[in-house]
């Protein structure tokens, strides 16, 4: 009797610890495949039936003299059991009806197992008793009619509660009470067949199913949910034709979204079939066995019914806008980007994250779509999502806005808000009337393209992944350059064309990378055929193929992905978040500046409406310096600032050859006035120097006694003692004319002879003339002018198409310029000073 007793609990123990492990395998195996989402579901469902057929078969042929040690080891399997329930019905589909609420899936999410009762094993031990329906199987129910209609309440209001509003579409098939047995279900708008519409209706889903399996690829669609209520009559008079539809619709509905709910017809048996028999208020069903089920109580009518109302409100209200919080990932600055990029811009239909990639292929990203559909927007949701995911060590942006606004400015600190996206290295705002700046952006990418292609030909890499694994020292991050209304640039058949031919040809193998958005796309062919990534918003004309009509069809906030240059059949529709929301912005923004590396640079700003003042390192000290001190043989003129990526100063260097003078032309008084006084100031800061300063034009006083009384040493002259004398000097000496136009003919041989004779003893002048009158004599003894408002002294070829515009003027010195080049003249001694 003794080793019958310990060979019975050997073997049992053996069946529990057997139990047990499946248990926890199949519970790691579904919290590690969570992104497979049907083979958790299968994994989860099968393993929860094994375990609990097990635990009853330990229990059966477990005797009473080891019942507490079988209870031990079954509370065990039971708390793994309960793991296994919690992961495969959560949410509504398998709390108890006092503490249920509805719930949704976790985004990329499918439905799992739902509730219909709980089984007990003892007084101690009672578990959830779960069964598939969404994405896994048809249920079939047989038993007394009343207890039938309850089951079938609850498992509606389970499943459609544990997906989103509009997820699942019910069909009610209720000949007998007219669509009163799921009455509580009437908010949600269910499809209602009545008497004589069983055929038709299995007709429409067979279509419905041949429809999905020509889909290709195939995409989300909603849950079909068919619960046919089959009277004694309807089950009697079925067709053949009827039920040879039925037989497809069990064999073929469940992989096409479609499932059935039936009572009162028989259904063939097949694989997907659930067959749920009711005595009373116990059940069986074939994914649990003979265990025995106690069912759960009805849910309250006036549940569901407000629940059907709140879900008919969402559905009405369309689905809430994604949140650019979703678009962050668990670690900041986990990606590397050494073969690519890539990022979520978005959500599916499903509340999957949909990833857009740049890299290798493809390379590059064509935006479009009309004013006011977002693509701001979504340029901001982009690259927030990028810069979660890439440091500055693996991304740099370069973006340039010529849509008349200031959207990148936020990159950037400003007095409100000292941060700055670590990642951004530049960003140009209000540009529009400043393509010279995107000019000079595609200038510095071309360059770094041309760093990086002769650095990988050193270590023989023909990529950048290459070049990073030879050259691990190096600093190669991937460049992503946007520029928004990029046709500005290609509105002239310049430089800028082949600029971006060339970054779009050779820029990906580099890792330089290009998203150009536009509101009508424009560009060379050969342009356009670089940029495979299309993404459409609603209304967007020339992004995807002639035969795509899928932008058409989209509503806001929405845009279509494809990959393909926007080849039909390529299309992914993504929801977009509102990433203009700037308070989420802020928040996202400084977590990343906070977490910046040492030595991370704030973002060079250019912006086309500000003016910049004269830096203090340009402004003389304000000691007079002695005469002895040394001199450099060409001391620079500042005149402006270059409108490049360096934030560089335009310079203007007087040394002694002939033609080192300068004439401005306009009739700004303002800008004419500060490019002389930055000139005269910046060149007293450099050394001993003595200025002399001519005011022929009274509207110039105020400007020209202000400067006079900022340099250290300086004569002034008015038009009662004009002087064009040249004195010899030991120091340099800058003879400052305001208004020379107005000089007399009486003076003008003195001045001629001062512009030619001048230069080579060390005096120049620096003058302003209001209008061309009397200049055309002295043209040859002018070297280099900056022109505001008046036609340049020389037409020059391959010049810039030239229309003057407040703060900006051209300069052109013939010792340095091939064609003229735009300046920002910098404020210095105006009133706004």
């Amino acid at each position: 009797m003794g080793s019958h007793r310990n060979a019975l609990v050997a073997a049992v123990r053996q069946e529990l610890a057997e139990a047990r492990g499946t248990a926890r395998a199949v519970l790691a195996a579904a919290e590690s495949a969570r992104g497979e989402a049907q083979q958790r579901r299968r994994l989860v469902r099968d393993a929860y039936a094994t375990c609990l057929s097990q635990l009853a078969a330990a229990r059966e042929s477990a005797r009473d003299d080891i019942r507490q040690r079988y209870r031990h080891e079954a509370g065990r399997l039971a708390g793994h059991l309960r793991g296994l329930a919690t992961v495969s019905a959560n949410g509504a589909a398998g709390a108890p009806w006092r503490l249920w609420a509805p719930s949704e899936p976790e985004p990329g999410g499918r439905p799992g197992l739902l509730r219909i009762g709980t089984i007990a094993f003892d007084e101690a031990t009672a578990l959830p008793a779960l069964i598939p329906l969404l994405g896994a199987a048809h249920l079939h129910l047989d038993g007394p009619t009343a207890v039938l209609d309850e089951v079938i309440t609850g498992v509606l209001l389970r499943a459609i509660g544990s997906t989103r509003p509009g997820d699942v579409q019910l069909t009610v098939y209720d000949p007998e009470q007219l669509g009163g047995t799921l009455a509580p279900f009437a908010p949600l708008g269910p499809t209602l067949v009545g008497p004589g519409g069983l055929g038709p209706l299995l007709d429409e889903l067979v279509e419905h199913i041949c429809r999905v399996n020509e889909r290709v690829p195939a995409e989300p669609l909603p849950w079909r949910l068919v619960v046919l209520l089959a009277d004694r009559a309807t089950a009697a008079e079925i067709t053949a034709g009827e039920r040879a539809q039925l037989d497809r619709i069990v064999r073929t509905g469940v992989a096409c979204g479609v499932h059935l709910v039936v009572r009162g017809l028989e259904l063939e048996q097949h694989a997907t079939l659930e067959r749920i028999v009711v005595r009373d208020r116990t059940a069986t069903c074939d994914s649990l066995g003979t265990l025995e089920i106690q069912l759960d109580p009805p849910p309250p009518a006036e549940r569901i019914t407000a629940f059907c109302r709140n879900a008919a409100e969402r559905i009405r209200s369309g689905p809430p806008p994604a949140r650019l919080a979703d678009l962050e990932p668990a670690a900041y600055w986990t990606g590397s980007s050494r073969h690519g990029l890539i990022a979520p811009i978005g959500d599916s239909t499903d509340g999957a994250l949909v990833e857009v990639p740049l890299g290798e292929d493809p390379p590059h990203a064509l935006i479009g779509g009309p004013a006011g559909a977002g693509k701001t927007n979504l340029i901001h949701a982009w690259l927030g999502s990028l810069a979660a995911r890439y440091g500055p060590e693996e991304l740099a942006l370069y973006l340039l806005d010529f849509a008349d606004g200031v959207s990148f400015a936020r990159y950037a600190p400003d007095p409100r808000d000292p941060s700055w996206l670590p990642q951004v290295r530049l960003a140009g705002i209000n540009v529009t009337g400043d393509r010279e700046f995107g000019l000079a952006m595609l200038r510095h990418l071309s360059e770094e393209l041309r760093t990086r292609a002769q650095a990988a030909k050193r270590h023989d890499a023909g990529t950048l992944a290459g070049l990073r694994a030879a050259d691990p020292a190096g600093h190669w991050p991937r460049i992503v350059a946007v520029i928004d209304e990029f046709p500005v640039l290609l509105e002239r058949r310049d430089e800028a064309v082949s600029l971006l031919e060339d970054l779009a040809r050779r820029g990906p193998a580099q890792g330089i990378h290009l998203i150009l958005s536009a509101r009508e796309v424009a560009g060379s062919p050969a342009l356009l055929s670089l940029l495979p990534l299309r993404i459409a918003l609603p209304k967007a004309h020339r992004i995807l193929a002639e035969d795509n009509l899928a932008a058409a069809v989209i509503p806001r906030g929405h845009a279509v992905v494809n990959t393909a240059a926007g080849v039909a059949g390529a299309n992914r529709i993504v929801r977009l978040p509102d990433a203009g929301d700037r308070a989420g912005w802020r928040a996202l923004q400084r977590k990343l500046w906070r977490t910046r590396p040492l030595g991370c640079e704030e973002p060079r700003l250019f912006d086309g409406t500000a003016v910049p003042r004269l830096p203090s390192a340009y402004r003389p000290s304000g000691r007079v310096p002695s005469a002895d001190e040394p001199v450099g043989s060409s001391p620079g003129a500042v005149l402006g600032e270059r409108i490049d990526v360096a934030e560089r100063p335009a310079r203007l260097r007087l040394g002694r050859m002939p033609g080192r003078n300068l004439a401005v032309l306009g009739t700004r008084t303002d800008e004419a006035c500060d490019v002389l006084a930055a000139a005269a100031l910046s060149l007293a800061a450099q050394g001993p120097a003595h200025f002399s300063v001519v005011c022929l034009a009274p509207e110039a006083e105020r400007a020209a006694a202000r400067l006079v009384a900022e340099l250290p040493v300086a004569d002034w002259y008015d038009a009662s003692d004009v002087h064009f004398d040249l004195p010899h000097s030991e120091v340099p000496r800058y003879v400052l004319g305001y208004g020379l136009d107005a000089a007399g003919p009486e003076h003008h041989d003195d001045l001629r002879s001062l512009l030619a004779d001048g230069p080579e003893r060390r005096t120049h002048v620096l003058g302003w003339w209001r209008s061309t009158a009397g200049l055309g004599e002295h043209l040859d003894t002018i070297g280099a002018w900056v022109a505001l408002d008046l036609a340049p002294l020389h037409p020059l070829p391959g010049g810039p198409v030239w229309r003057p515009r407040a703060r900006r003027a051209l300069f052109f010195d013939r010792s340095v310029h091939r064609t003229p080049e735009v300046i920002i003249p910098y404020e210095v001694n105006s009133d706004h000073t």
